[in-house]
């Protein structure tokens, strides 16, 4: 079920999507409520769902591992709502994939699998993704980085 978002709310889900560790008087500042007005909106949103949890994400290079995005394009034998669901249940028990999208168009989904290396995830494409429920097409790129990271500097100079 959606609620209602007001302009205060979008305000405060931006701030939090930039540093969910951000004091809660600051947030207050910027969206111009008390703190303790803020901090019930953010407790109203976290109890109605919108807020789902907050993580912390690493940079895989700076604690000591090295990691593979690879986006992959899905598609299924049919998009019925069994295969879907089953489709589904299966993704989630796969810890590499990070994110998945059902999408509109030519393909089905849009997944995000992360790995320690391409080796990995020839081995998650043979023995997972390859033998998931209603998988007929399977298209893998491998991302080169992230161009978005704070980290990134754009493309290297030769």
């Amino acid at each position: 079920m959606a609620i209602g978002l007001d302009q205060i709310d979008r305000a405060i889900l931006r701030l939090l999507r930039l540093n969910a560790r951000r004091p809660n008087s600051e947030i207050a500042e910027e969206v111009g409520l008390s703190p303790s007005s803020c901090h019930r909106r953010i407790k109203l949103l976290e109890d109605a769902g919108v807020i789902r949890g907050y993580t912390v994400l690493t940079s895989p290079l700076r604690v000591g591992e090295t990691s593979v995005n690879i986006l992959v394009q899905v598609t299924l034998d049919r998009q019925t709502e069994d295969y879907l669901a089953r489709f589904e249940h299966a993704v989630r028990q796969c810890p590499e994939i990070r994110e998945c999208f059902l999408m509109t168009g030519g393909t089905d989904y849009w997944l995000r699998v992360e790995t320690e290396s391409v080796a990995a995830y020839e081995i998650i494409h043979s023995e997972v993704l390859s033998r998931m429920p209603g998988v007929a097409r399977i298209n893998s790129s491998v991302a080169m980085r992230d161009a978005l990271s704070p980290r990134s500097t754009g493309p290297r100079s030769r």
